[in-house]
């Protein structure tokens, strides 16, 4: 017998080469393969008579072999071979291109079972190249449900399944570690036949029960590490801090905070005056005003003698939030500290120094604050800014600079209750609903191509009332085949074309930090009519002076990411729209993005885009944060999460302290599970 931790390369077959190969599917392990799973099945099992045969739909049908096969050399490299089989009711001629040995195999008067699909008209049919096999041979790929794999170049699916197999015939399949009363609770199969029967399903019905089973076990790990991760921090004693530290904070605010905001704030005040460690999300849609909330809870970690970090995703973004913040907190006796990557090295040591002297009260960094290099005196509270481009393993790393610290995530993206379960199940909720006094709704236009001249003359007409324009493209260099506007080249059409007169400049992922923090400070100083720019403008950007966004190929982003990027705008005082371009013909393209023209509400917007895209490519990114499924779908398995998420907490509250083997393996597949969705990050 075998391990699952053995390598693939001990099976038969599998050399350098097609190690290679997995490798590129991250499969290294037996365990890797066993638990790669079916994208889909076809239903091979039901056999139908020539006559019966639909055209462009795939069947299996019995047929005796009326010729030899007979092959002509058409060209180099073209070969093809004819060959007639016949049943009770009708003849049909079979074609194979380039596989003169294999149609070679069917004999003369010998009947076998073929798979394949009819193609033609009334003037001829055929079935093109099908796979076959003898009656008295095993059901291989016919007569059976045959499973459908994620491939790679040089990996076929007779090969991946045919390995499959064999690495389960020695040796055993993952170990069971849901609790026998779950499963008869919600009728799920047992582990070592819900693996047998995801590869060798002896039904669709059977498959789809298997696949329901490792849904519900994906869910049930990550939701029952969520709880695990809330238990623990619930167990834990922080020294409660005192609640009037804020009234300075409050008086120093030149605005009065929403009814939201004021809410927030308790609820965290409550938290981190409770003596355990605060775990909490605070929710809100663009410009709804979460950093104020964020700065009064530094200022009252730093009040009660602690260190406060706040991490945010991009250099742009943490030094817009150092600016603001120092502007607010430092009046207040704050010491706060910048740390970023693109920083030199003698200002990033002389910041850590700093750090871990307790030197500074309040430091805002990117991932830099959970490098190695980076130590606080003593951590009290951490902030993460856009959580979803971090995820669990991100924040969790930034809370171990600290004892126990307490944690305070934020999303500017409306988060739909279906991928917040799953995301931020180890979190208390707050939800910023009201949006400050000035924000404005953001009128929302979607034109086609033909309108160019009416766009570019409202563009102009923005720069001479003195106000500044976006215009996003979503490519940075020019591609012919995707046919889409690139940022650099638009730019310079833009600059040399269409308007000589104004001041364009450009921003895009590819510059340096420095770079685009220049053009990004330039842009907001005013030195600029014009920013063409990619999506590195999404988050955080304040410019009160843009108010127009145009959003070219916008068929190319997510609704959510859409609204993102209309919330650059309408930050100040006047009025502001967006411009959608697209010249997409699709109606369910059309009808998605006068969606959003339709509303400036991000929860509905959220909902709609999860439903359209699935939760894979909600954030427009697949480096968001989101856990790693093999086959799980956030969208279309809600009732099932339901399910595994009530299961996990119960068992977690029954099991205690207790040890067994179920919850050991439990515990290991958590790791692995989170190691996973870490790997995919930024």
């Amino acid at each position: 017998m075998a391990y699952l931790s053995d390598p693939v390369t001990i099976l038969k077959g599998v050399g350098p080469t097609k190690a290679k190969q997995f490798a590129a599917l991250n499969i290294y392990t037996l365990e890797d393969l066993i638990c790669h799973f079916p994208r889909g099945y076809e239903d091979r099992t039901r056999i139908v008579s020539i006559s019966d045969m639909e055209v462009d739909r795939p069947a299996c049908f019995k047929a005796v072999v009326m010729n030899t096969p007979r092959t002509n050399h058409i060209r180099k490299g073209l070969d093809i071979t004819k060959v007639q089989v016949a049943d009770h009711s009708g003849r049909l001629n079979l074609t194979f291109f380039n596989q003169k040995f294999t149609a070679e195999q069917l004999n003369y008067g010998e009947e076998y079972i073929f798979y394949g699909t009819l193609t033609g008209d009334y003037t001829g049919y055929q079935v093109t190249s099908p796979s076959f096999e003898r009656l008295d041979s095993a059901p291989v790929v016919t007569r059976r449900v045959l499973p459908i794999y994620p491939l790679t170049a040089g990996l076929s699916n007779a090969t991946m399944l045919k390995t499959i197999q064999q690495a389960m015939a020695i040796c055993d399949t993952p170990a069971e570690i849901i609790p026998e009363p779950i499963r008869r609770q919600y009728g799920i199969l047992p582990a070592e036949r819900a693996y047998q029967a995801i590869h060798m399903p002896s039904s669709m019905e059977e498959a789809e029960l298997a696949k329901r089973r490792l849904i519900f076990e994906e869910f049930f790990v990550f939701s029952a590490g969520l709880s695990l991760m809330r238990a623990s921090r619930q167990q834990k004693w922080v020294k409660p801090y005192n609640k009037k530290g804020l009234s300075a904070f409050i008086d120093a605010v030149p605005f009065a905070l929403t009814g939201a905001q004021t809410r927030a704030i308790e609820e965290i005040k409550t938290d981190l005056c409770s003596g355990k460690p605060m775990n909490r999300l605070l929710q809100g849609d663009v410009g709804s005003g979460k950093t104020m909330v964020a700065a009064a809870a530094a200022y009252l970690a730093v009040q009660n003698g602690q260190q406060a970090a706040l991490m945010a995703p991009t250099e742009i973004l943490a030094e817009q939030h150092y600016q603001g913040l120092n502007k607010l907190l430092s009046p207040l006796g704050v010491r706060l500290q910048l740390l970023t990557g693109g920083m030199t090295a003698k200002q990033k040591r002389e910041g850590r120094e700093a750090m871990e002297a307790g030197a500074v009260d309040l430091v805002i960094g990117t991932h830099a604050l959970i490098s190695e290099g980076s130590a606080f005196k003593n951590l009290g509270l951490v902030i993460a800014d856009e959580q979803h481009r971090f995820g669990v393993a991100q924040r969790q790393a930034l809370a171990s600079k600290g004892d126990a610290p307490h944690l305070l995530v934020m999303s500017a993206t409306p988060i739909p209750r279906t991928l917040a379960l799953i995301m931020y199940g180890d979190l208390d909720v707050s939800v910023l609903d009201e949006l400050p006094p000035g924000r404005q709704k953001v009128d929302t236009f979607l034109v086609g191509e033909n309108m160019r001249a009416r766009v570019n003359a409202f563009i102009r007409k923005q720069a001479q009332e003195g106000h500044q324009s976006f215009v996003v493209c979503p490519a940075v260099e020019e591609a012919e085949e995707l046919n889409i506007k690139a940022a650099s080249v638009w730019a310079e059409t833009l600059q040399k074309t269409v308007f000589p007169d104004l001041r364009v400049s450009l921003i895009h992922g590819q510059m340096k930090s420095a770079q685009k923090e220049e053009v990004m400070a330039a842009f907001a100083a005013g030195q600029a009519d014009i920013l063409v720019a990619t999506t590195v403008i999404e988050v955080g950007v304040d410019v009160p002076n843009a108010t127009l966004m145009v959003i070219e190929d916008a068929d190319r982003f997510g609704l959510s990411q859409l609204h993102q990027l209309r919330g650059r705008v309408g930050r100040g005082k006047e009025k502001s729209y967006c411009i959608l371009t697209s010249h997409n013909k699709n109606p369910e393209t059309l009808s998605r993005l006068k969606a959003l023209c339709s509303t400036n509400d991000g929860f509905r917007i959220a909902e709609e885009d999860l439903r359209l895209r699935g939760p894979g490519d909600f954030f427009g990114s697949r480096q968001s944060g989101l856990p790693v499924f093999r086959v799980a779908n956030l969208a279309c398995d809600l009732k099932t999460l339901k399910e595994a998420q009530a299961a996990s907490v119960r068992w977690i509250e029954e099991m205690g302290t207790k040890s067994t083997p179920e919850g050991e393996v439990l515990r290991r597949r958590i790791g692995e599970l989170f190691r996973r969705s870490a790997g995919t990050m930024n």
